[in-house]
Parts: structure tokens; sequence; C-alpha cells
């Protein structure tokens, strides 16, 4: 299937709920229709293009003056099992919480400590998603898709993504010119817990029996309580990087603040939390106009209505200047500012 608008709304295609305007807005369910649009006197080759999927990582600071494409291919398939693995392969337009669900229910383990992330299967790899311990990188054999400039089908094995820290080369190298259309995953038929993140440990115990289910019960129930629904408040969950630091620099900061939130990180670096940074600094629960900090995560940004794009940087840049301020580190956003 294949549809074509000309100024368009993307206020369902983003988080946040800004309600910016695309010039042109393409989806399309199977990589032939991909194709065939592109081969189309509607396709236009010196238009900026941006792909989008439900826009979990993104903030429109204005209007997109340009092509938003939207890969909307549908399907959960099983490739191929062994006696330890299984292997799926599913569309780029399948919500990522509905597949972490599916892989629970069929009791494949791998994905279950990134339960309620908002987003589509397309956009995981793009941003490396991860949470609670677990990144979606380690469980990825091969993404597929188009590329633009060459004008081919193309697949990468998960070493050729180059996945790093909430980035791969999807996110700088190929961004906007390698369109997924879907993403091959491993999974495992006995799966070893990740629980050392947090207080999870201590809410699957609450639950009972270590497995799956709770395990991804436990997630729904740490997030929803501490992080706002998109479907009731805008926004698009961490706003910023955890930041990485050289050791002594934290050790400097620690004995300033004994309380910092810091933890080790690779190549003898230590990771801060942002959040924690950003609530020490005064920002939890601020509020400006209907942009503001969410008042039980500050390192979450949110939309109580009618913010416009530019608001909610204008807010993220007073927050990173007062942390570099106070603390002498620089936040990096998160989320991708169009």
């Amino acid at each position: 299937m294949i549809r074509f608008f000309e100024n368009y709304s993307l206020k369902k295609y983003n988080s946040f709920g800004v309600d910016a305007m695309a010039k042109f807005f393409f989806e399309f369910t199977e990589l032939k229709d991909l194709m065939i649009f592109l081969r189309s006197d509607k396709s236009d080759k010196e238009e900026k293009l941006l792909v989008v999927g439900d826009g979990s990582n993104i903030l429109f600071l204005t209007d997109f003056d340009g092509q938003v494409i939207h890969p909307n291919i549908p399907g959960i398939d099983i490739v191929r099992e062994d006696r330890q693995n299984v292997w799926v392969e599913v569309g780029a337009g399948e919500k990522w919480d509905e597949f972490v669900s599916y892989c629970v229910d069929y009791r494949l383990g791998g994905i279950e400590n990134l339960s309620l992330i908002p987003g589509t299967v397309g956009a995981a790899p793009v941003q490396n998603i991860g949470a609670y311990g677990q990144e979606v990188c380690t469980v990825i054999e091969k993404i597929k898709g188009y590329d633009l400039e060459k004008k081919e089908v193309m697949e990468f094995s998960a070493d050729e993504c180059l996945f790093s820290y909430r980035s791969s080369i999807f996110k700088h190298y190929l961004k906007n010119r390698f369109i997924i259309s879907s993403v091959v995953f491993r999974l495992d038929k006995f799966p070893e817990f990740n629980l050392k993140y947090g207080i999870l440990e201590e809410k699957v115990k609450e639950k009972g029996e270590k497995n799956l289910q709770n395990i991804r019960q436990a997630v729904i129930e740490i997030r929803s309580a501490k992080l706002p629904d998109v479907k009731n408040l805008g926004n698009a969950g961490s706003f910023f990087k955890n930041p990485e630091i050289d050791i002594e620099i934290s050790e400097k900061l620690k004995i300033k603040y004994n309380e910092l939130a810091a933890y080790p990180a690779k190549n003898g670096t230590v990771k801060l939390a942002a959040g924690w940074l950003i609530e020490n600094a005064g920002w939890k629960g601020y509020r400006e106009g209907d942009a503001g900090v969410h008042e039980k995560q500050a390192l979450v940004l949110v939309n109580y209505g009618n913010a416009s794009g530019q608001e909610i940087f204008e807010l993220s840049e007073k927050i990173k200047q007062s942390v570099f301020e106070k603390f002498g580190v620089e936040l990096e956003r998160e989320v991708n500012c169009i």
C-alpha cells in the first residue's frame, strides 16, 4: 500500500505531539512500493528526506520543508531455529512493545528489559535502544533495507551497524539515506536474566518466579511509575544521554557531591545519571508555558499541550547550560532535533 500527501500534519508522527507540517509525506507497507515510488514523478530527488517511524525520538523545531518517508511494513516471521536460539524477522512498521510482548509470550529472551519503550521496530536499531542493562544491539543479527544513494536493496550484519551507546551507523553516516525495511533478531530459548539494574531484581522477586513474564511486568511497572505515557503527555522519554566522563573528574565531583549517581563505564570512564544532574540543578518539575520537565523524572521533557518544538528545545538549552555551570559536565541530547 502507498499513501502520498502534500502539506501533511506530523502531529501523530512525533510523540511530543508538536503540530509540524511536512511538505510531502509518503507511507509504504512493502519495500517494492518504495522502489516504485522513487521511480515516480511524485518523488522529487531534490527534496530533503526524513525517515520517520512513530517519531518517539524526534522533536520538530519547525515545519519540515521536504519529503517525509514513513516505512510501515508489518510482519513477524520465524526464519530459523536451533536448540538454543530462534531467529525472528520483524517488519519495520511493527510496534516495538508489541514485539517484546510477542517474544515474552513465546518464551524468547533477550529484549524483555526493553518493555514499554515507545516506537517501531525499524527505529530500534537506529538509536540502539536500551534499558535496565539491555541494549537491542546484543540480539540483532541482521538489518535489511534500501540504500537511497546506491539505489539497491542491502543487508547489514550486526558488526557492520557500528553500534555504540544510543547510536549506530544509521543515526550518523547512513542517516536518512538507508531505509530499514526489517530487522532479524536472534533470541534465546534459555535466556540468562539481567536483573542487576536499579530495583528490577527486587520488583521481580515481589512477583515470585524469575521468568520473562514477571520481568516484563516489573519493567512496565517501574517505567509507568516514573515515566509519562505519551498517549496522555507529549514526551520522547529520556531527552539527554547519560554523560560519560573520566574517572578522575568523577572522583572530584564525588568529593563535592557525595550522592552523585555514577556507574562504571567502558575504557576506564564513568557514566553519570543525567536525570540526577538535572534534578540537582533544580529543574525537576519546572514548567515554562506548556514546555516542562517531568515532575517524577527530570530526564524527561514534556509538552503539556501546545508547546512548540522551539520552546521545548530552548528549555533543553537552558538545562544544558545550567548543568554545565554547576557540575562542569556537558549534556548531549538523545532526542533528534529537526
